[in-house]
């Protein structure tokens, strides 16, 4: 593609929608960013072309895509509520402004699709299988996304594990360990010890899509490939990380009481949809990276302390009061912190 190529990117306000954002705009890209009220989201300096519109409208969503190269799906409903009414909708609004731009979709995946049959470390061909209805809703994207590359709508899905870094909204998992402007002074793990979790630090998923992006000519119609990420063999390599950027390596790490929170799912949105995702944190998952590895030559990887660093500076949780820059207040429910912990390990200590 000659000139400066266009990105729209819904989802920009997001955790790995503003990511890809703005490395598509490092990278050379002008990005648009479609949003229902952008005169409350827009941050001065930040370079996007804002474009007022809702995900869901497919006129606004096609209009809004005019001339782009690229559209990044990455628009999920708010505190995991309400994906039967709203994914789907919203994806049929992006094919269609795909199919009248010519723009390939870029849609961050994870590893919701896949159920107990694709084994511990799935590839990108491995069986859908899901035993959620989250998942199931990720694999009927999928599999809508490649029946419209029959009709010439090109696609290009990217899983990762868990997200966290700069930019993350409460829906990450790591909001258990850190929250906003909020001092650490334990870590509340969901899943039991010894059994290994994926993690996606932002940034580098962000780097790793747009040099996906940009190699258009070697990419299928209906592309699919899986980031390593950071994995934790043990599930205690991230709470050990947190202990040391925040130079407390004696740090308390609880397990979530998740028989409590079942008995207050139902009146807390965010405990009841998570209590699905559970299974990941139960059993080990980890994504084949090879297919990626063999198209870029090696994947973008931060080292995790300096990840995890970097994280708690933009929550404003380091000692120091190092903070990045604002984007907000975290919206996710306090119900987990109203529960009685149950101790779990030191940070600093092994967990076998």
């Amino acid at each position: 593609m000659d000139g400066m190529r266009t990105a729209l990117v819904l989802g920009a306000t997001g955790g790995i929608g503003g990511a890809v954002a703005r490395r598509l705009q490092a990278e050379g890209w002008a990005v648009r960013a479609l949003h229902r009220d952008p005169a409350a989201v827009r941050r001065e300096g930040d370079g996007f072309a804002w474009v007022r519109g809702d995900a869901r409208d497919t006129a606004a969503v096609t209009a809004a895509a005019r001339g782009a190269a690229l559209i990044v799906h990455a628009v999920n409903p708010p505190g995991y509520r309400d994906w039967d009414a709203l994914v789907l909708p919203m994806l049929e609004a992006s094919l269609a402004a795909a199919q009248a731009s010519g723009a390939r979709i870029l849609l961050p995946g994870n590893v919701y699709n896949f159920g107990p049959d694709a084994g511990p470390h799935p590839d990108e061909d491995a069986p859908q299988n899901p035993l959620t209805r989250k998942g199931t809703i990720r694999v009927a994207m999928e599999r809508r996304l490649e029946a419209a590359a029959e009709t010439g709508v090109r696609s290009l899905i990217v899983r990762a594990g868990d997200f966290f870094g700069p930019g993350m909204t409460g829906n990450s998992w790591f909001s258990l360990f850190a929250r906003r402007g909020r001092p650490v002074r334990s870590l509340w793990y969901p899943g039991p010890r010894g059994v290994g979790h994926q993690w996606a630090y932002l940034p580098d998923l962000a780097e790793t899509m747009v040099r996906l992006a940009g190699r258009e000519a070697a990419l299928p119609a209906f592309a699919r490939f899986h980031c390593g990420g950071h994995w934790d063999a043990d599930g205690t390599q991230m709470a050990a990380a947190i202990a040391r950027a925040l130079g407390r390596p004696h740090l308390p790490v609880r397990r979530v009481p998740w028989g409590l929170a079942r008995i207050a799912a139902p009146f807390v949105p965010f405990l009841r949809e998570v209590q699905e995702m559970l299974y990941l944190w139960r059993e080990p998952l980890r994504l084949d990276n090879r297919r990626l590895v063999a198209l870029l030559g090696a994947e973008p990887h931060t080292p995790l302390d300096a990840a995890v660093a970097a994280t708690l500076a933009d929550l404003g949780c380091l000692p120091d009061g190092a903070a990045g820059p604002a984007r907000g207040p975290m919206r996710r429910d306090d119900a987990l912190a109203r529960v009685t912990p149950e101790p779990l390990s030191r940070a600093g200590e092994g967990q076998g």
